[in-house]
């Protein structure tokens, strides 16, 4: 794929600049993404600076077993691949899913629509019909399920999919709208024979949903696009009550997550309902987060909670994106610059505004991922895939960003850093793999590792500093030292032994 410019080689070469006499140095490839201009390149050669960081690897020291990392499939980003030519769609995609790209293994889409789509949709248009008769996915033939097939194609290993609703149609909320409102008791079966409904007619065409979660942010978005409300009490209930057994009765294995918004004190709340006692859990198989509480803290606290509450149980990051901002195009060095602003810049409360200062979409990215990594989460999605130079097709124009952003006009491509940050993580870090210990003895560096079901670990260092640094990365009784230059995130994989 000549696009992204990197490749993986056959063979592992062992780089020492320095390294202690009583021990084997370690095999190693290093490959960097850097405000200087690495696009996941491949490094070989290094030069000592500045004091040594110690980083030493503990594989017997064993966490979480990670689901996978991806983005989403959304109406905007699959109405925006079919205006693109049929080369440049199949790059995006083999940019995304194919063997030499990022290989996404985790991913997202919305039933019914939602704000990055065309417009207003459900499956279940018919007022009154409570036995969903008139039941269909009709809306998603043009450009959601060409994209998954498509992509499913494309991925040698596949990937999982998550889908979550914005709202019920109008006609089974209590104000009969598509934004806010609540799902009327009389409509619980209802939905959840939806969500089963749902299931059979992607599976129909070829496609499996792995998950679902139960009410995308179900503390609403101030009734700005499709939205419902369910406090933690009332999703429990339903779930308890109506789609649990629902799916159960009809033969689903899909696992259900809950919740679906923020960390921070809402998550604790949710987290002590969800798993209050086995009645309340049965059903959930896990909690879903998005990040927008903060554009720097990854609240670290609330993910060690919601593990502790529930820790057999998956805890996944559904949702991620640079918000209430226009892309940048062809312009590397605005996202690795303290430019951007996100919805709570101009909306949050003032007890909140501290959580929401300018940020560097690139070290928000990767803050987040490796903070999100150090606390247990297990799964990463990002939002919308493709975007246009707008930051959209948006119905609401609620503009955001993408890793990928497209021209159709002109048939163009610009593959942003952000593309290159997930793949740091979706290409190296494989599914199964384990979370393992590290010690690191520099806080300004930001670390983490993961052993891969084939035996090779993946290390993640980013360097938000501007100053490049050297390491001393140990294994057992292995090390070799190397340098990260400075505002830069790298990848060390280390084959097995």
């Amino acid at each position: 794929m000549k696009i992204l410019k990197f490749y993986i080689c056959t063979f592992f070469a062992v780089m020492m600049l320095a390294c202690n006499d009583q021990q084997e140095p370690l095999n190693i490839e290093v490959f960097e993404t850097s405000a200087s201009g690495n696009k996941l390149t491949r490094l070989t050669d290094f030069i000592a600076v500045g004091d040594t960081v110690s980083v030493k690897l503990n594989p017997d020291q064993k966490f979480q077993t990670i689901t996978g990392f991806g983005g989403s499939f959304t109406e905007s980003s699959a109405y925006l691949l079919n205006q693109m030519s049929t080369e440049n769609r199949v790059k995006i995609l083999e940019a995304y899913f194919g063997d030499d790209g990022a290989r996404y293994s985790l991913t997202r889409t919305h039933m019914n629509s939602c704000d990055f789509s065309l417009s207003n949709y459900s499956y279940a248009p018919v007022e009154g019909d409570v036995d969903l008769k008139h039941f269909t996915i009709e809306e998603d033939r043009d450009d959601i399920i060409p994209m998954i097939k498509d992509a499913m194609v494309i991925s040698t290993d596949g990937f999982k999919i998550i889908s979550s609703p914005w709202t019920a149609p109008p006609w089974m909320k209590d104000n009969k709208d598509w934004m806010g409102g609540k799902l009327l008791p009389e409509y619980y079966d209802t939905w959840a024979l939806f969500f089963s409904k749902y299931i059979d007619a992607y599976k129909s065409e070829g496609i499996d949903i792995w998950g679902v979660t139960v009410e995308n942010e179900p503390l609403g978005n101030s009734n700005n696009w499709e939205s419902m409300h369910f406090t933690a009490e009332e999703m429990t209930d339903f779930v308890k009550n109506n789609l649990g057994p629902k799916l159960e009765a009809d033969g689903h294995n899909v696992k259900v997550l809950g919740y679906d918004q923020n960390r921070g004190k809402e998550l604790k709340e949710w987290a002590d309902v969800m798993y209050e006692d086995e009645a309340s859990s049965k059903y959930y198989d896990g909690t879903a987060i998005h990040w927008y509480a903060s554009t720097y803290d990854y609240f670290p606290e609330s993910l060690q909670y919601a593990h502790d509450k529930a820790p057999n149980k998956y805890l996944i990051q559904s949702e991620a994106c640079v918000d209430a901002e226009v892309p940048k195009w062809q312009d590397d060095a605005w996202y690795w610059s303290k430019e951007a602003t996100d919805w709570g810049w101009d909306w949050a409360s003032e007890q909140d505004k501290y959580l929401h200062p300018k940020y560097v979409p690139v070290y928000r990215y990767a803050r987040d991922i490796i903070g999100c990594l150090n606390n247990w989460v297990d799964g990463w999605i990002d939002w919308n895939m493709v975007l246009n130079k707008q930051g959209g097709p948006n119905w609401f124009e609620n503009w955001c960003v993408a890793p990928v952003i497209v021209d159709p006009e002109s048939d163009e491509i610009y593959f942003t850093p952000l593309y290159y940050t997930m793949a740091h993580f979706s290409r190296y870090i494989r599914p199964n793999a384990k979370i393992i210990g590290v010690e690191n003895s520099n806080d300004k560096l930001m670390v983490t590792a993961a052993e891969n079901p084939d035996g090779s670990i993946a290390v993640i260092v980013f360097n938000e500093t501007e100053t490049p640094r050297s390491i001393d990365l140990s294994l057992e009784n292995k090390s070799i030292q190397f340098t990260i230059s400075a505002k830069a995130i790298q990848t060390i994989l280390i084959p097995k032994t």
